[in-house]
């Protein structure tokens, strides 16, 4: 077990690549404002297009098996980043106050904001969710929440690293547990089986916004309080992340309500 956990720090902690890690604005691939800019318009361009006009039908088989594979890597990767990340907070922060309030002076280096890079580039292959729904000819599934949420949470991830953000790395591990269930969920829908807990899904998203809003208050405490002397890094960061998990929040207690209380309210009538 301990050659397990000692293989794990080594790779997923310690490698030289993750030790050795820097955010340079410019430098590193996809730091610049510029490549978001073109990533996101270029996702809200062709997702407006691609629904609007007919596309080659895939056949149900391959379609499936791309869904699958996507399915499968994301799972893979959240596991991935969970495990890393939480590796990281319990091994390598030199207080356990860091993982809620960065110091000012904090500079985007190291395995924490490596993970917190390997997550920003994994929102990009999120990305493909929504082609794999145009693909599947399935419109409702192609919703506001849905477009809103990938668009936007890729700008969020971008000023983690930008304003070397404070929060983020528990943000990170609680995000990335939900998809592991998420995605895992998907990919048994994808292989032909139908799991019973989809509404466990929504509800486990919801109940990590509501956590995010709990955490945010030990980090305005550290902040505005002398416990860790010059306030947090990356306040104004976690001001455009409380309003995107605010939003989030409204419009995933709206989508429960309407797939999960409505459709009890209707069964209950019919019995």
């Amino acid at each position: 077990m301990n050659s397990i956990v000692s293989g794990l720090q080594y790779w997923l902690v310690n490698h030289p690549a993750i030790l050795n890690f820097s955010w340079i604005p410019g430098q590193t691939f996809g730091s610049s404002s510029l490549f978001l800019s073109l990533i996101v318009l270029s996702y809200l361009s062709l997702t407006l297009i691609l629904s609007r006009i007919p596309l080659p039908t895939l056949g149900p088989h391959l379609l499936k098996s791309i869904t699958a594979i996507h399915n499968l890597i994301l799972l893979l990767l959240s596991l991935i980043m969970a495990v890393g990340c939480t590796l990281t907070i319990f091994t390598h922060t030199p207080h356990l106050h860091w993982i809620f309030c960065f110091p000012p002076q904090t500079r985007p280096t190291g395995p924490l904001f490596f993970w917190a890079y390997i997550f920003y580039l994994s929102k990009i292959q999120e990305l493909i969710d929504t082609l794999l729904i145009i693909l599947s000819n399935s419109p409702r599934r192609l919703t506001f929440l849905h477009v809103y949420h990938h668009a936007t949470v890729l700008i969020m991830c971008y000023v983690w690293l930008q304003t070397r953000q404070s929060l983020f790395p528990i943000a990170l591990v609680t995000n990335a547990s939900v998809h592991v269930l998420m995605y895992g969920y998907y990919l048994l829908s994808a292989l032909g089986i139908r799991p019973k807990w989809k509404r466990i899904v929504t509800d486990c998203q919801i109940v990590q916004f509501l956590f995010s809003f709990a955490v945010s208050v030990v980090m305005l405490y550290y902040h505005f309080s002398s416990a860790v002397g010059s306030g947090c890094s990356g306040i104004y960061g976690w001001c455009f992340n409380a309003v995107f998990n605010g939003s989030l929040l409204f419009l995933f207690v709206d989508f429960h309500g309407k797939n999960y209380a409505n459709r009890e309210k209707r069964n209950s009538k019919k019995e």
